[in-house]
Order: C-alpha cells, then sequence, then structure tokens
C-alpha cells in the first residue's frame, strides 16, 4: 500500500489497515489518530510529526522508522519492534509500550509521561532528557541506556535492568526501585530522594552526588 492509498482510504473514514505493508512510506505530519495499523510493517517509513494519538499499532514493525515530533498520546504499541527507531521529541503520554522493543531507540526528550513500558526492551536506549514520570518500567530492560538528566519521578521500576545504564543526574525522586539491578550504572548527581531501593542491586555503581 502507498502513502497516498493509505492517506485516500483514511480521508474516506476507513480506519481499518492491520497488517498493512507500508514499508518505507512517507507519512510524514499524516493524521492518522485511532487508526487501527496492529501488525503492520512500517519499517523504514517517515512518521515525522504524524498524529497517531489513539492508533493501534500493536504488534507493528516500526523498527528503524522516524517519528521525531510524532504524536503519539495513547496509543497502543504493545509489543511493536521500534529497535533503531527515532522517537526524538515524540509525545507518548500514557501509551501503552509493554513488551515493546526499543533496542537502541533514539527517545530524546520524549514524552513519556505515565506510558507503560513493562517488560520491554530498551538497552541501548537513548532516553536523555526524557520524561518517564509516573511511567511504568516494571521488569523492562534498559541495561546500557542513557537517561541522563532524565525525569522518572514517581515511575515504578521495580525489578528492571538498569545495568551499566547512563542514570547520571536523573530525577527518580519517589520512584520504584525495588528489586532492581543497577550494577555498574552512572548514578552521578542523581536524584533518589524518597525513592524505594528495597532490594536493589547498586554493586559497582557510580554514586558520586547522589542525592538521597
Amino acid at each position: 500500500m502507498t502513502a497516498q492509498e493509505l492517506l485516500a482510504a483514511y480521508a474516506a473514514d476507513e480506519r481499518n489497515f492491520s497488517g498493512a505493508d507500508l514499508r518505507g512510506v512517507n507519512l510524514s505530519k499524516a493524521n492518522l489518530s485511532k487508526a487501527n495499523l496492529s501488525g503492520a510493517d512500517l519499517s523504514g517509513a517517515d512518521l515525522s510529526k504524524a498524529n497517531l494519538s489513539k492508533a493501534n499499532l500493536s504488534g507493528a514493525n516500526l523498527s528503524g522508522a522516524l517519528l521525531v515530533g510524532a504524536l503519539l498520546v495513547g496509543a497502543n504499541l504493545e509489543g511493536a519492534n521500534l529497535s533503531e527507531a527515532s522517537l526524538r521529541r515524540a509525545v507518548l503520554i500514557g501509551a501503552n509500550l509493554s513488551g515493546a522493543r526499543l533496542r537502541e531507540a533514539n527517545l530524546n526528550y520524549a514524552d513519556l509521561s505515565r506510558a507503560d513500558l513493562s517488560r520491554a526492551d530498551l538497552s541501548g536506549a537513548n532516553l536523555k532528557e526524557a520524561s518517564l514520570k509516573g511511567a511504568c518500567l516494571s521488569l523492562a530492560n534498559l541495561s546500557g541506556a542513557c537517561l541522563s538528566g532524565a525525569s522518572l519521578s514517581g515511575a515504578s521500576l521495580n525489578g528492571a535492568h538498569l545495568d551499566d545504564a547512563n542514570l547520571s543526574g536523573a530525577n527518580f525522586s519517589g520512584a520504584d526501585l525495588s528489586g532492581a539491578s543497577l550494577k555498574g550504572a552512572n548514578l552521578s548527581g542523581a536524584d533518589l530522594s524518597r525513592a524505594n531501593l528495597r532490594g536493589s542491586n547498586l554493586d559497582e555503581a557510580n554514586q558520586e552526588g547522589v542525592i538521597r
């Protein structure tokens, strides 16, 4: 399916594009809110500044896709493949990313407030200055990820893997890190005030200037 065919069908009130082959299409700035793109192949597609709020992208392949500045408020991305995708400054407030694959994805300055990232694979991802306030990251894999300056106040990270992650200057105030693994992580200057660290592993972590 071409971008033109998709947009024409959407303009005609069609919303079901489940399983569509949209590899490499240019849908920059397109309005696809509430569209059903579950299981669709959008690998390498350009969705920069597109409106995908409340869209169903569960199980979709978005590997290597451009989603810079995209609106994904309340979108369903459960189990989606976003490996190496660029979501810089994307807005994913309240989105469902449970079990999603985001290996080495770029989420710099993205807003993931109250998003569900439980069991998501964010290993090697870049989340510098991202907002994860109140987000659920239970059992998520953030090994080797960069969360420098990120806000995780009130977030749930119980059982999460943050080994060798860059957490310098991150705000974990009031966060739940119980049972989390932070082995070898860089926590320099991080805010851990009121954080629950019961049973967490901080072996070899850099805790210089940590606020408690």
